[in-house]
């Protein structure tokens, strides 16, 4: 692996979680609250902003979710794709369980609650458009919390790194063909229009923009009185990292305004109904616990070491809720079911997340016991 490489894996996966980040769900609670008194004092402010849009793109939303993913997507290293190979027991479940179980688990739970137990307490007109939303949910997973998460469970860092790139380039060609398969069996119509202008917008334009710009911030630039590489590097790391740490702020600011914005459309179907919120999480909550276990345990099954199953189960259960939010307003409208259901994910992300960190964490031992998996010392030595 290169120095790049190889400082960034360990700055990314050994950052701490900050005070904002851990208390995201807070923020996220606040900001409904906002938005929903601002939804009901300012209703012309939030239909002018629904207005600006063009091809069922709204242009507001897209800024705002430029600023959230650029920087994320800013992290990720494509050259660790080759490095895939290394950790391949690792790779092979969370390849499985991202793409071949979690959005068919998630669709079978949102047919199962949404379509069938909880069909009678959440208004009809809804019922497929948050089901919809669900599936969105599910999609992809996620490509920039998870660099905590693996922190917070020891992970190997390269593993992480390797992991979320190979992600990031299968999201651009199996996104919208996963999501276009499931909605189509629910029987919702799929304006693949809309979704691939989606796609190109939300993944492929941010990716190679963020991919050049960290190709920039890393190119070496050597003084004429040196020829130090390693230290060229560092140098450079230092860049990008001073480049994260400003945009990190905004990043998260556009994240809140968006949801104001979303709550702005849906505070009064939500003061109405209160519970929908409540009803709409069970089966998130069921599709992160599951696939986080079924990660866990195949990796034990497979004798891949902790430090490789701890961030795989993770990476496996998580969403990418940004992408899942911004396709679901230009799929369905702001004031949509499928919007509300992507937020409802952003709630309960890092909650759950983190009850995931303290089963992995507390059941190492355990984990290690099985004959033929490689402790801690072996699988990670000298990563910090």
């Amino acid at each position: 692996m290169s120095v790049q490489c190889e400082v960034t894996a360990k700055k990314s996966a050994h950052a701490a979680m900050s005070l904002f980040d851990r208390y995201l769900s807070l923020w996220v609670a606040l900001c409904i609250l906002a938005g929903i008194g601002l939804g009901h004092f300012f209703p012309a402010f939030f239909q002018l902003v629904g207005r600006l849009e063009i091809a069922r793109i709204n242009l507001p939303v897209a800024v705002l979710i430029w600023l959230m993913i650029i920087p994320m997507l800013l992290k990720i290293d494509l050259r660790a794709l080759k490095n895939v190979g290394q950790h391949w027991r690792g790779i092979s479940v969370t390849l499985f369980v991202n793409w071949a179980v979690k959005p068919f688990s998630m669709a079978l739970l949102a047919w199962l609650f949404i379509g069938h137990l909880f069909h009678s307490w959440l208004p009809a007109a809804q019922i497929d458009s948050y089901i919809a939303g669900l599936i969105l949910l599910a999609a992809a997973p996620c490509t920039a919390m998870v660099f905590v998460w693996s922190n917070l469970s020891n992970g190997e860092p390269h593993f992480t790194l390797s992991q979320v790139a190979l992600n990031d380039v299968i999201m651009v060609f199996a996104f919208a063909p996963i999501v276009a398969l499931l909605l189509g069996i629910s029987s919702i119509h799929v304006p693949w229009e809309t979704l691939l202008l989606s796609v190109l917008l939300y993944i492929v334009v941010p990716l190679i923009i963020a991919t050049l710009w960290r190709h920039q911030l890393l190119r070496q630039r050597l003084s004429d009185h040196s020829n130090n590489l390693a230290s060229a590097h560092k140098d450079n790391q230092q860049k990008l990292q001073r480049t994260l740490d400003i945009l990190h702020p905004w990043s998260l600011g556009a994240l809140l305004a968006t949801l104001i914005l979303l709550f702005g459309f849906q505070g009064e179907q939500i003061i109405k109904q209160p519970v929908v919120i409540f009803l709409l999480a069970v089966p998130i909550l069921i599709q992160v616990l599951f696939n986080s276990s079924l990660a866990y345990l195949l990796n034990r099954a497979v004798r891949s070491p902790h430090c490789i199953a701890s961030p795989s189960a993770l990476i496996g259960a998580s969403n990418f809720f940004e992408l899942a939010v911004a396709t679901a307003i230009s799929l369905f409208g702001f004031e949509s079911g499928a919007a509300l259901a992507t937020v409802v994910g952003v709630l309960i992300e890092v909650p759950v997340m983190l009850l995931v960190v303290r089963v992995v964490n507390s059941t190492a031992g355990w984990y290690e016991q099985k004959e033929g998996i490689q402790s801690y010392e072996q699988c990670c030595p000298n990563i910090d």
